[in-house]
């Protein structure tokens, strides 16, 4: 990564790229994982590699259903844990601590290697030893999630199985579903608008996910000084197919008015 200077116009995307195949090398991520970044630095593209105001909207809407949950669980893969592992941390500070892994493509070797990836570092591993953090998922995945018979189906009852609102950054469309056939309520994080994920979240946030991550947490911190009325009334106000939908024009419009 030294190798890329600062200068370069795509210097952050490019870091990402270089994060995001340490960790394919380190066994963190799966193969499948390489191909799904990508694809989502095309959407990135699509809608300017910015926040729009459409993605502000529904992180401010999943802040205050994060504030307002009784068990929030971040559901994380490899590509997260690449990516935003330290901030991933700070925002489960601010909530109930509860990180769970969940994976597709699930062996020991790549759950072990996550677990050691968050235990280099030194911060984050005394937390994660002191229980302040709590890194699920890994040894306790004793519940099935119904209707889901992939791995990704093999989930902690400490976690994703009794949480009540869980956040899922990342394409995960089949375990969104059996999430929400569950009554649970799913934020998700997909570049990718037209996915199914996207359509079925009951908040989406089409965002680049080292963007919107430390956002979530800003807001929670900020949310967590409001009363439960002002929060239900941020809610109830957010309609995520209307948001879906500016979002698509926004893309629309984009390449409309570029001019080559």
């Amino acid at each position: 990564m030294d190798t890329i200077p600062k200068t370069h116009p795509r210097y952050k995307s490019l870091i990402n790229r270089e994060k995001i195949t340490k960790a394919f090398d380190e066994g963190i991520l799966a193969k499948a994982g390489l191909i799904a970044h990508g694809r989502g630095e095309a959407f990135d593209y699509l809608i300017g590699e910015e926040t729009t105001s459409m993605a502000m909207k529904a992180i401010k809407t999943a802040a205050a259903m994060l504030v307002l949950a009784k068990n929030p669980v971040i559901s994380i893969n490899g590509n997260t844990v690449a990516l935003v592992r330290e901030e991933i941390v700070k925002l489960s500070e601010e909530l109930n601590g509860k990180i769970e892994v969940n994976l597709f493509y699930r062996t020991e070797d790549r759950l072990k290697n996550i677990k050691k990836f968050f235990e280099s570092n030194e911060s984050i591993g005394k937390k994660i030893n002191e229980g302040r953090i709590k890194l699920l998922g890994i040894e306790d995945a004793n519940k099935k999630i119904p209707n889901l018979d992939s791995l990704r189906g093999k989930v902690s009852e400490e976690g994703i199985y009794s949480a009540d609102v869980v956040l899922v950054p990342l394409e995960d469309g089949d375990r969104t579903e059996a999430l929400i056939n569950m009554g649970k309520k799913v934020i998700s994080i997909d570049l990718n608008p037209l996915s199914r994920t996207a359509q079925k979240s009951t908040v989406t946030i089409v965002d680049e996910l080292t963007r919107c991550i430390p956002l979530i947490t800003k807001f929670v911190r900020e949310y967590k000084h409001l009363n439960k009325k002002e929060l239900y009334e941020i809610i109830e106000k957010y309609d995520n197919n209307q948001n879906l939908k500016e979002i698509l024009h926004h893309i629309f419009n984009r390449l409309k008015n570029i001019s080559l």
